[in-house]
């Protein structure tokens, strides 16, 4: 609810059967990953089916919409828009007639060079449908498939043209390909299950689907996946990674493995490095619901101190972060979220959340909780300060929306009203997640980007580009 909002969820399902429930299925099971549009592609009897609308996946791909619809290959995609508008143009899967036959993709990230390589192909006589960087993936990619008649060699071309974050799931006629950019910045694994495979950005949506989880896509890996085997193929030569470090601190389900790390416990390892790094004299340890749960259990954990629901959230409230005016937010929050008096009157206490990106949310939380009775309220956070935009798919894109720009700790903790502020540092960070920090992606805490974005600082020499 107060965090940073991430852009989009993938899956992509081959099997000897209809796999329309199973897609349907996965992104109920993804939502949490955008929640604006959601669509599903099936190939079956020599043609592409495609159905998507704005909504929850409930609403988007209703019964009424999908019973008529079956396929044994399909892709599906739940978006939160980070790059083009909210339009239901922009939904996706997208898809494109072409002299090969149909393509559809599914994308998750965001294509840095969009606006150069769009008038680039603008300029030769492309056109495009909406504003959407996906539908520029799916351009690059017919240009190189109408060229190449090879999905694999289409497909290492194109990359070498995109920068930028992009996990995706394509349908080329009846076969399903997975591909990861060079950084890995964004996830993708892939699973068997019964009597086929699925690619998607999550793990816990194998596990939904009992099936087993066989590994992450690797970066700048294309995979050909069929129901009974997949084939990989190295798409790119870049040797570096730089994995996003919210998929750990907030974006992914807890019950997820990302890039081999759970995420549950490395959430649970950074409250356990956030009590050792800024402790406090309290009575007890909540988390804001539902993102600081597993950060706030681990610091009670390190501390000794005794972990405490103190708020009750409604879970049919309007999200608040689609609401366009802050004072529509603020009376949303109070809808949304209630303190437990009996909780917390009289009490002093450390309320833990993932990170702090306004600290509007939290502000008024902290007010909610004094009015409630609250003795001390103290703020622990399970990522550095947030300082620099985020151009990989987060919706975090100017400097002047983050709190920490400008302001000391202790101002940051006068605008929220807390009685003491505390963030987990960049190294605690990274003993957390137990990666090398050279493998992570940190640069909206450290302002330094693993890809070349105009007026920003470059953090490696190399580039993208590479010849095949």
């Amino acid at each position: 609810m107060s965090g940073p909002k991430h852009s989009c969820g993938v899956v992509g399902i081959i099997a000897t059967y209809n796999v329309v429930p199973a897609l349907h299925k996965t992104l109920m099971i993804i939502q949490h990953r955008g929640q604006e549009s959601a669509g599903l592609s099936v190939f079956s009897d020599g043609r592409l089916h495609t159905v998507r609308d704005n909504g929850l996946v409930q609403f988007a791909l209703g019964p009424e919409k999908v019973n008529d619809i079956e396929g044994s290959v399909g892709i599906g995609h739940v978006r939160y828009s980070t790059a083009g508008s909210k339009s239901v143009l922009n939904a996706q899967p997208l898809t494109v007639t072409t002299s090969f036959g149909t393509l559809a993709i599914a994308h998750n990230g965001d294509i840095t060079n969009f606006l150069e390589l769009r008038e680039k192909y603008l300029a030769a006589g492309t056109s495009f449908l909406t504003d959407s960087d996906s539908e520029l993936v799916s351009k690059v990619l017919s240009k190189y498939m109408t060229q190449y008649n090879d999905p694999i060699r289409a497909m290492k071309s194109m990359m070498t043209e995109l920068e930028g974050s992009y996990a995706l799931a394509i349908l080329i006629n009846d076969r399903l390909f997975g591909v990861r950019d060079p950084y890995g910045i964004r996830p993708l694994c892939i699973g068997e299950i019964e009597d086929g495979h699925v690619i998607v950005s999550e793990s816990a949506a194998i596990d939904a689907l009992n099936g087993t989880f066989i590994r992450d896509v690797a970066p700048g890996e294309i995979i050909e996946v069929m129901h009974d085997h997949f084939i990989p193929y190295q798409g790119s030569s870049q040797k570096h990674k730089a994995h996003c470090m919210f998929e750990w601190v907030y974006f992914a389900r807890p019950d997820s493995v990302i890039d081999e790390r759970e995420v549950y416990d490395v959430r649970k390892r950074i409250g356990e490095i956030l009590a050792r790094e800024c402790p406090a004299d309290v009575d007890m340890i909540m988390p804001i619901p539902d993102s600081g749960r597993a950060h706030a259990i681990g610091f009670s954990i390190a501390s000794g101190v005794p972990y405490e629901e103190g708020f009750m959230k409604n879970r049919f409230a309007e999200r608040t972060f689609i609401l366009p005016d802050q004072k529509e937010r603020e009376l949303a929050v109070s809808m949304k979220m209630n303190p437990i008096k009996s909780t917390v009157e009289g009490k002093r206490m450390v309320i833990v959340d993932d990170s702090i990106v306004r600290g509007t949310t939290l502000k008024k939380l902290i007010s909610m909780l004094r009015k409630a009775g609250a003795r001390e309220v103290h703020v622990r956070v399970g990522s550095p300060p947030v300082i620099a935009p985020c151009y990989y798919g987060v919706d975090m894109k100017s400097r002047d929306q983050f709190v920490a720009n400008g302001h000391t700790v202790e101002e940051v903790c006068d605008i929220i009203g807390a009685d003491s502020l505390g963030y987990i540092s960049i190294e605690g960070l990274i003993e957390a997640i137990d990666k090398p920090e050279g493998d992570l992606c940190l640069a909206c805490v450290n302002g330094r980007y693993p890809t070349r974005i105009p007026g920003e600082v470059h953090r490696f020499q190399s580039t993208l580009r590479s010849e095949f």
